[in-house]
Formats: C-alpha cells, sequence, structure tokens
C-alpha cells in the first residue's frame, strides 16, 4: 500500500523540445528583420564608390528593435545611398560580395565625416545589433561567443551578404564583432583595444609582424603588403596669436568689460576663443612593403614630405558671444513678470498714494463737464511736478539703479533735442529728421514690424538691452522706462515734439509702442498748431489750414474717401484751453479780416472756412464758384485703438437698429465735412458735396434740351438715390459749422492722457516684449554688416530666413516663447561662424589692406574650412597655405622650448642643427592602414582580401581586422 502511494507521489517532468527556445526565437526574429529590409540572397550590382562619396554621400538608416528572452536589442542597418550598376545583370556565382570588395578599395580610406566602422573597414552598407538603453553591456565571452553564432545561422539561413556586427564591452570603447558570409567565402571582423600602445607595435615594421602572424599562412610567400598611412597634428595654444575681438575702452564711461559698447550700438563677437583646434593631416597612400622604412630607429615618414596635407577645424562648443547673451538676457526680460512698483519698491507707491491717485484720475477729472476745484490744482503739470518732486525725495541717489551720469547719458542719446533749446525747435524740423531716418534707413522693419531704424522707438530698445543687460538687469529697465515717461509728459506738457517720429498718423506697419509715441507726437503737433493759432489776432489761413487740416479733391477716378466710411471718433472731451459749465463745446470764433469768404453780393448767409475755388466749378443752383473748404483732419488711430472700435461695431449686431447706429457712428467725419461745405459754400446741395468729395457718385451724361442744345446734366449715382442712405440723413442733419466751430474729431489731451496712462501703467516685460521686434531688426542689421566684412555665403543665405521666419514669428498676437528661443538661438549660431571665420582669418594673417590672388585663396581656404569637414591642401606642404599651417605649428612647438631657454642657457646647443621633421611636434594620432589579398587557410583556397586598420594615440591603441577565409577549399 505505501508502495502505491510512493508511486503516485511521483512526479514526471517531461520537456517538450519541439517548441522553440528564446535562442531560437531570437535568430528566427533577426532572419524576420533582415528579409522585411531586403537584404536576404545576394546583393544587387552596385557602382564602386567614387573618391570622397563616403564623406559627401547621403547614408540611410534604419532601426528596429528585438528581445532575446527579456534583453532588449536595437538592429540597424546604414547604408551609403548610391545607384545601382546598370551596366549588368545577375552578378555570377562566385563574385565576392560587395562588403569583401569594400575591403580592398582605396578611394575613401580616411573619411572624415562617417561612422567608425566604416572608417575601420571601408563598408558602406552593414547591419550593427546593440544593446537597448537600459541593458547591461555585452562583456563576457560566452554572451559574445552566443551572439556572433546566432549571427553566423542567420546569414546562412537567409543568404544575406551584408556584414552583421555585434557590439561589445562597454559603449564608450566602441567594440565590435562580426561576420560576413559570401558564396565560398567569410570575412570575420575582430577588434583589438588597449588603452596603451605596446613597445613592439609602436612602428610600422611592428604593425606588419602583427599582421603577417595574424594571417597565419607560412607554407608560402606572402604577396607584398599595400600600405596607407596618415598622421594627425593637433595645434591647441593660439597664445601666439591675437585675438581679433577688440578690447574695452576702460577709459570710457560705458567701458570696462569685453566687448562693451556706448548705448545705440549691438555689441559682436565671442568673449572666448572660438576655435579650439586645428587638425592636420598628413597622408602616405599606396605605399609598398620595403620602400618606406619606420622603426625605433629610423623613420622616413617626414610630415613635410608628404604627398597630401588636408585640415579641419574643431570649434568651441557654445562659445560665449556677446550679440547672442545681450538678445537672450532681453528675452529673458520678457519672461519675467514683476510690475515696476514691486521692483523699485512698494514704500514709494504707498507714501504718494494720493498723488498717484490724482494722477491716474486726472483724465476723468480733465473732462468733467464743470470744475468743482480752482484749474491749477487739476493742472496735470502740478500733478507731475509734484509726483517727480516726492520719487525724487524719497529715492536717495545711492539706491537709484541707474547712476546719474548713466542716466544722463541714456536719455541724451534718446532725446538728442534736449541740449537745444527746444522753443527753437518745431514741427517742420520734427518732420524733416524723421523724413531723412526712414530715408536712411531699411525696410526690414517692415517684415519684422518694428520700428524704422534710427528711430525714437529703435533706440529706445537697444538702451533698453544695454541697460539691461549691463547696469542692473530688471530693477535698471524699470527706472529707465519711469524716466522715459516722464520725460515724455514734460515733453506734453511743454508742447516740444517729440524728436526720431516721423510726422503725421500713427503707422500701422510699426509695432504698437512706436505708434503710441507716434499718437503722442501727433496730439502735441495739434496742441501746438491750436496755441500759435490763438496767439494771432488775425486770421491766418496756413495756421487755420495747419490747424484743421485741409481735404483735397480725391481727383477724378480716385476712390472716395467718404464711400469707404472715414472712420472718426466723436470725442465728448473739451478743447485745452476752454474750460465751460456748457455742454456745447465750440472753438473760440477769430475775426474774419482778411479772409476770402467774405460776404459774396446775392448770399443769403456769410460764407466762412473757405479755402480755394475747386476746379472752376459752380454751384448747381447758383452762379458762385464752388469752394473747397477748410475741414478737421480724420482721427488718428493706433491698432490696439482700431480693434477695440472694430468689436464694439460687431456687438452691435445686424439689426436694423444697430446697423443704423453703427453707420453714425463711422460718418463723424462725413458730416463735420459736411458741416465745413455748407459754411464754405451757402446755398449748396448734397449734389455739390458729392461733386467734390466723391465725383464718381455724381454721374455726368451729355444731353440735347428742348431747344436742341446739347447740355451736360448729371445726378447721384444709384446707391445714392436710396431712401434713407447715411448721406443724406447726414446732410439734413448737418448744421452750417465751419471747422474752427466744430467739435473736435480729435482730443488731443484726452488722447495724449490715454497714451501716458497706457506707458505709465506698462510692466518691465511688456516694455521688453513691445521692443522685441526692434531688437531682432537690430540683431538681424548687425549680422548683416558683419557677414558683409566677412563675406560668408552660408551665413547670408541663413539671415534672409531668419529675416523671413522673423516675420511670421513676431505678427502673431501672443509670442510663442519656445520659437523665440529657436529664433535666437539660430541667431547665435550665425554669429559664432562669422566669428569663427574671424579667427581663422587672423590666424592665417588675412587683412583687408592686402588684396590680390593669393589673399583671395586664402579666404576661400578660410572659408572652406568652415563649410567642409576637411579641406585638402593643394601641392601639401609646398604651397603659401602649406608654408602657413607649418608655421603655426613650428610656433606653437618653438614656445614651451624656448620658455625653458631662459631657466636654461645651454639648451641652445640641443635646439640648433634638427631636421625639418623636428620643426612638427610628435603626431597626436597614427592611423596605418594594411591590405593584402591571399589564399586562405591552405595555399589551393581563394584569393581572399586581408585588412587591418590601426590606431595609435596616446592612451588609445586599437586593432581593428578583417580576415577572409575560404569555406570550400580548406
Amino acid at each position: 500500500m505505501a508502495a502505491a502511494n510512493d508511486a503516485e507521489s511521483e512526479v514526471f517532468e517531461i520537456t517538450d523540445f519541439t517548441n522553440a527556445s528564446e535562442w531560437e526565437r531570437f535568430v528566427s526574429r533577426l532572419e524576420e528583420v533582415l528579409t522585411e529590409w531586403k537584404l536576404s540572397g545576394g546583393s544587387s550590382r552596385r557602382l564602386a564608390p567614387e573618391k570622397g562619396e563616403y564623406t559627401s554621400g547621403t547614408w540611410l538608416e534604419k532601426s528596429q528593435d528585438i528581445k532575446f528572452a527579456d534583453f532588449k536589442f536595437y538592429v540597424t542597418h546604414y547604408c551609403l545611398k548610391q545607384d545601382k550598376d546598370d551596366g549588368g545583370g545577375n552578378l555570377e556565382e562566385d563574385s565576392l560580395p560587395s562588403a569583401m570588395q569594400d575591403l580592398l578599395c582605396m578611394n575613401n580610406d580616411f573619411p572624415p565625416r562617417a561612422h567608425c566602422l566604416v572608417r575601420w573597414y571601408g563598408i558602406r552598407e552593414f547591419v550593427v545589433i546593440t544593446p537597448g538603453p537600459n541593458c547591461e553591456a555585452i562583456i563576457s565571452e560566452s554572451k559574445c561567443n552566443l551572439l556572433l553564432s546566432s549571427i553566423s545561422i542567420c546569414l546562412t539561413n537567409t543568404g544575406c551578404q551584408v556584414p552583421v556586427f555585434v557590439q561589445i564591452q562597454q559603449k564608450q570603447r566602441r567594440m565590435y564583432a562580426g561576420e560576413c558570409q559570401g558564396p565560398g567565402g567569410r570575412t570575420d571582423f575582430e577588434m583589438v583595444h588597449l588603452r596603451k600602445v605596446p613597445t613592439q607595435y609602436y612602428h610600422l615594421s611592428g604593425l606588419i609582424d602583427i599582421f603577417k602572424s595574424k594571417i597565419g599562412c607560412t607554407h608560402f610567400p606572402l604577396p607584398p603588403v599595400d600600405i596607407t598611412i596618415r598622421f594627425t597634428y593637433i595645434l591647441q595654444d593660439w597664445q601666439q596669436y591675437s585675438w581679433p575681438q577688440q578690447p574695452p575702452d576702460f577709459d570710457a564711461l560705458l567701458g570696462g568689460e569685453v566687448g562693451g559698447v556706448e548705448f545705440g550700438k549691438l555689441p559682436f563677437g565671442a568673449c572666448e576663443e572660438p576655435i579650439s583646434e586645428l587638425h592636420l593631416a598628413t597622408t602616405w597612400p599606396h605605399l609598398t612593403e620595403g620602400i618606406v622604412v619606420d622603426n625605433d630607429v629610423y623613420s622616413d615618414l617626414d610630415p613635410l614630405q608628404a604627398p597630401h596635407w588636408s585640415v579641419r577645424v574643431r570649434t568651441a562648443e557654445n562659445p560665449q558671444c556677446l550679440l547672442g547673451e545681450f538678445l537672450m538676457e532681453f528675452f529673458k526680460l520678457c519672461c519675467r513678470v514683476e510690475s515696476s512698483e514691486d521692483v523699485l519698491g512698494r514704500g514709494l507707491a504707498d507714501d504718494e498714494g494720493k498723488e498717484s491717485g490724482d494722477l491716474s484720475s486726472a483724465l476723468s477729472k480733465l473732462t468733467e463737464p464743470a470744475a468743482a476745484v480752482p484749474i491749477t490744482k487739476l493742472s496735470v503739470s502740478s500733478m507731475v511736478h509734484s509726483a517727480r518732486k516726492h520719487i525724487r525725495r524719497h529715492r536717495r541717489i545711492n539706491e537709484s539703479p541707474l547712476s546719474r551720469d548713466v542716466l544722463s547719458s541714456v536719455l541724451m542719446y534718446l532725446f538728442p533735442d534736449a541740449a537745444a533749446e527746444k522753443s527753437s525747435r518745431n514741427v517742420e524740423d520734427s518732420a524733416a529728421l524723421s523724413e531723412t531716418t526712414d530715408k536712411n534707413s531699411d525696410n526690414m522693419f517692415l517684415h519684422l514690424k518694428s520700428a524704422p531704424g534710427g528711430s525714437l522707438t529703435y533706440r529706445l530698445a537697444l538702451c533698453v538691452c544695454v541697460v539691461n543687460y549691463n547696469y542692473g538687469g530688471l530693477r535698471a529697465v524699470a527706472h529707465l522706462w519711469q524716466e522715459f515717461v516722464l520725460e515724455l509728459r514734460s515733453r506734453w506738457e511743454n508742447n516740444c515734439v517729440i524728436s526720431g517720429l516721423a510726422a503725421g498718423p500713427p503707422d500701422l506697419r510699426c509695432c504698437l509702442l512706436h505708434q503710441k509715441l507716434q499718437m503722442l507726437n501727433c496730439c502735441i503737433e495739434r496742441k501746438r498748431a491750436r496755441d500759435e493759432t490763438h496767439k494771432v489776432p488775425t486770421g491766418n489761413k496756413v495756421r487755420e489750414q495747419k490747424m484743421y487740416g485741409v481735404c483735397q479733391s480725391p481727383g477724378p477716378g480716385s476712390e472716395s474717401v467718404a464711400a469707404l466710411v472715414s472712420v472718426g471718433e466723436t470725442s465728448e472731451g473739451k478743447p485745452w484751453e476752454s474750460w465751460s459749465d456748457s455742454e456745447d463745446e465750440f472753438f473760440e470764433c477769430l475775426s474774419d479780416q482778411g479772409e476770402m469768404e467774405a460776404p459774396q453780393e446775392g448770399s443769403r448767409t456769410k460764407a466762412e472756412g473757405r479755402l480755394h475755388p475747386y476746379n472752376g466749378m459752380t454751384l448747381l443752383n447758383s452762379e458762385e464758384p464752388l469752394y473747397i473748404p477748410v475741414t478737421q483732419e480724420p482721427a488718428p488711430m493706433t491698432e490696439d485703438l482700431l480693434e477695440e472700435q472694430s468689436e464694439v461695431l460687431a456687438k452691435l449686431g445686424s439689426s436694423a437698429e444697430g446697423s443704423h447706429l453703427r453707420a453714425r457712428m463711422q460718418s463723424a467725419c462725413l458730416l463735420s465735412d459736411m458741416e465745413s461745405f455748407k459754411a464754405a459754400n451757402p446755398g449748396c446741395v448734397l449734389e455739390d458735396f458729392v461733386r467734390w468729395y466723391s465725383p464718381r457718385d455724381y454721374v455726368e451724361e451729355v444731353v440735347v434740351d428742348e431747344k436742341g442744345n446739347t447740355v451736360v446734366r448729371g445726378e447721384l449715382s444709384g446707391r445714392m438715390k436710396i431712401p434713407g442712405n447715411v448721406w443724406e440723413e447726414a446732410w439734413e442733419t448737418a448744421r452750417v459749422v465751419p471747422a474752427r466751430r466744430q467739435k473736435r474729431l480729435f482730443d488731443d489731451t484726452k488722447e495724449a492722457e490715454k497714451v501716458l496712462h497706457y506707458l505709465a501703467v506698462q510692466k518691465p516685460a511688456d516694455v521688453a516684449r513691445h521692443l522685441l521686434p526692434c531688437m531682432f531688426h537690430a540683431a538681424v542689421m548687425k549680422l548683416e554688416e558683419e557677414e558683409s566684412v566677412e563675406g560668408i555665403p552660408s551665413v547670408r543665405r541663413n539671415i534672409q530666413q531668419a529675416s523671413a521666419a522673423a516675420s511670421k514669428l513676431l505678427h502673431p498676437s501672443s509670442l510663442d516663447y519656445k520659437k523665440t528661443e529657436d529664433f535666437i538661438n539660430q541667431l547665435v549660431e550665425m554669429e559664432t561662424v562669422i566669428t569663427r571665420a574671424r579667427s581663422l582669418k587672423s590666424k592665417f594673417s588675412i587683412s583687408d589692406e592686402e588684396k590680390g590672388e593669393s589673399t583671395e585663396e586664402l579666404e576661400k581656404f578660410v572659408s572652406s574650412l568652415l563649410e567642409e569637414s576637411e579641406v585638402v591642401i593643394s601641392e601639401a606642404g609646398h604651397s603659401r597655405i602649406g608654408a602657413i599651417v607649418h608655421g603655426l605649428f613650428v610656433n606653437a612647438h618653438k614656445a614651451p622650448i624656448l620658455a625653458s631657454m631662459e631657466e636654461d642657457l645651454g639648451n641652445d646647443r640641443k635646439l640648433t642643427g634638427g631636421s625639418k621633421a623636428s620643426d612638427f611636434p610628435p603626431p597626436t594620432g597614427r592611423e596605418i592602414l594594411l591590405r593584402t589579398c591571399l589564399p586562405r587557410p591552405a595555399p589551393y583556397s581563394t584569393v581572399l582580401p586581408q585588412r587591418l586598420f590601426c590606431v595609435l594615440m596616446k592612451e588609445e591603441f586599437r586593432l581593428a581586422g578583417a580576415f577572409s577565409t575560404d569555406t570550400a577549399f580548406f
């Protein structure tokens, strides 16, 4: 019974060997990947690679992940994009795979820009298996052999002739092992990597010995070994050469920092050497064993006698560039959220609460129907002076972010007319200055929506950028902005036109801040013209035109201004000079002495506000001439006011009442012009007004009357005859009032206070965002200026592309911070390229004073160094460029020797009488490539390629071998 229980308790474990193991699944998955990439079977016939194609050609790359149990691998396929050989048909059965043929190709021995396996083995297509990012490296020999066995099985099953590698050891060691199979042959890729170079393998003779011993064929004489040698020399010491960056002027007010400049100029250049290393590669190609001697006793390898020289530069990563630093700090300012009150201190605002309240409510008090207190206490000037006095009393000089000297320099740069007598400047002078500035400035600001070069807004952006970087950052910018707004208010109060702004209404093509400053200038000009008009006792037509503006005839065939309904603003504000309790507001009446609008015979009312007759026309109902009236100019508006007005008009809806109200709001300017026209032309009708204001809406035709005479008759257009249209209603409601007696369409006092209040409440970050287009404009102009000196085609193309990108970036209302930062990085990259070119030119002794064929050759060489990965020097060391490069290394090599000579004068004898080879320092790296073809492993085996690539450096010794074996006859 017990025996039966023991039998039942036995457990039989049955292993099903028909199930695939993890290793078999891994091999199967690898085969699927190769088949999916169409790498199975014989490879197509391909052209032999041309010289330099590995560097200039396009490398294709695709990757896929596979798993060995829980271990993740990445399988990556690298391939040089190349046309197939169209001369060919199918490959012969016994032809070698492309990879084996590439082992012997000499057209691309040392590609400067390629995968390390391409440089070591010269292959143009291969597959690499690497461990996943979070997986441990393949260190053990058993794991490495398992993967190599998997690769061998996979290549055999699929017939793939593309070499497959697996990465082993730590990733930074760049060690690979692989295999390539072809018809009747196999190539094994092996590698050795050591920290130190063994003494016996430091020269060519020892490397040839190890290559022959690895081949292992001692039964027959070996064919000659083909040898290619490259020595690389690296120059890192630039102490013997001047730094191209201009030193600062320590005696100047704004000096003391590297690259420091005065206000109004952006700095440019690198604060450190942008070229970190210069690499010279001397190459001896296609040597044969026995021709060259290189051992521990003697060497024929003189770099000056090398037939091929090539140079490449290694640049410093992210060097500190002044223009980029200024722009990045300015951009960081745009991201701040503090207000000026937070930055400069809340105590100041708390102590001046009353005065601040008066300032903020000044507009409402000035526009009240009646003044409850004396006018002197409501004066904006008195409140501003009181606030300025309190600000200066509470802020000590030593506590101010900006010193008095710096602040004075900034304000003098922003307002250069402050040194002269402000009363001597007039509107014409400002207009002439602005016109000259616009002519000299570039039209780039139209694309960037910034401001004209040299304008006040443009100069303000430069000052804010310099102050932000050099004089205290956020606090200094807040201080400068506060003083700037106070200066604008002072100019408004004293009727002093702001210099550096174009005359006329705000230019909607510019940034909003520039429009605001132009609006303030318009207010100053209107107020100034009105004050001058009131000072003249007699009627002066010139000043009346300046005061109210003149609406000239649109001319025949031109688009009607009123037909588009000019946008005007009906202001309820009062004139600055008149404070009345009456709700009706008028301009003061002036004397009519000497005016053309004297009462005419037969006219029922007195004509007022005439300018001159209009093209000899007469009124339709009388023989009186038709006069052009003196009219008010339309109210200038900035883009934010236009948006607000559009929103208000849109909210009125599409109902009949809303449409009627919208039309009346838009016809304020039309109504004013009608009233002026009635005052200048008594007895006129609507047709007379349309003939002058909108000639296209008055249709004339030649007809024959009852008496048979040919006469010209006219009538209003169809849209003017529509009952209840805006023109008819406006004409019926229009009074006979000249422009000087009408309510102002543009209340300059109210608009000026609105602008000043808008500017005063701006945070430093808001100011920076307003000025950002101007900063980009200035930066691009600076890059164009510097590039024109250096002449770098790639930078010139990038500047054009950057300008187009900036125009799209800056036009949206909301700033995209990520794209803005990327754009600044593009500008920094262009600045870096220019500084690199300048540094190389100084090292190669290229000056603008000496021009000639040799100089042009050097400039072309420097330009190629910046754009290409490696530049070949024609005639090697015997050319002028080769002599300059040789001199660079000789000077760097002799500098430490000369320093030691000062300590020991006896070293003179040791330094004299050396060979030319001693002029060069020892090579930093040696690369030796050995190739041959021989039957292996038996003398009767197929002749197959053998290759060994050797790298000898101070802390690295690498042997990368590709050894082929005949698998059919062995």
